[in-house]
């Protein structure tokens, strides 16, 4: 018996297996693996990309057990089981932002620029010119750098994957920003 946790598989998260399913697993199964919770976003993106099928966490845990390497594949005939569909509307936005930021397709950033006016405009160009793509911007001026001459902005991109992400945060460094 176990205290279950917060998961995307929430489908998996009981707290004790049925004496039935034990029983038949036992006999079933060579073995058990874990995968985490970035794991089972992507997969459930990769899904709905790739397949156009709509899973629920715990119905992609065999393809993120698959994309994570803890399985592995190559050279052999699998058969993967993807089970359940029974996702909330409002939980698939979030898996899906959730996968998006695990694959290194969407970023956040956040940096002190100057409260001078252009500042912002110059930050956004240099993200922009580094092909990055800005979803959302928040504009912190009262509970930001203890400068009141600066500002702390948070920005949201959509990004290619993480080799993008480290190019975005390396023309930020050039470009004199500290990026947190």
């Amino acid at each position: 018996r176990i205290a279950p946790k917060p998961t995307l598989a929430d489908g998996l998260a009981v707290a004790q297996a049925g004496a039935l399913c034990v029983e038949i697993a036992k006999r079933v199964v060579d073995q058990v693996v874990l995968v985490d919770e970035p794991a089972i976003a992507t997969a459930v993106v990769r899904l709905l990309e790739l397949e156009k099928a709509m899973v629920e966490g715990a119905g992609a845990v065999p393809l993120a057990a698959v994309l994570s390497g803890a399985v592995p594949v190559a050279g052999r005939t699998v058969v993967l089981v993807l089970a359940g569909g029974n996702i909330d509307l409002t939980v698939l936005g979030r898996v899906i932002d959730r996968g998006l930021a695990a694959d290194g397709r969407l970023c956040r950033v956040t940096v002190h620029i100057s409260e001078r006016p252009g500042s912002l405009a110059r930050l956004l160009s240099v993200i922009g010119d580094a092909g990055a793509s800005v979803d959302e911007v928040f504009h912190d001026r009262h509970f930001g750098a203890q400068d009141v001459a600066q500002v702390t902005v948070t920005v949201v991109m959509e990004t290619r994957d993480h080799a993008h992400v480290e190019a975005v945060r390396a023309a930020l460094g050039t470009a004199g920003y500290q990026v947190r």
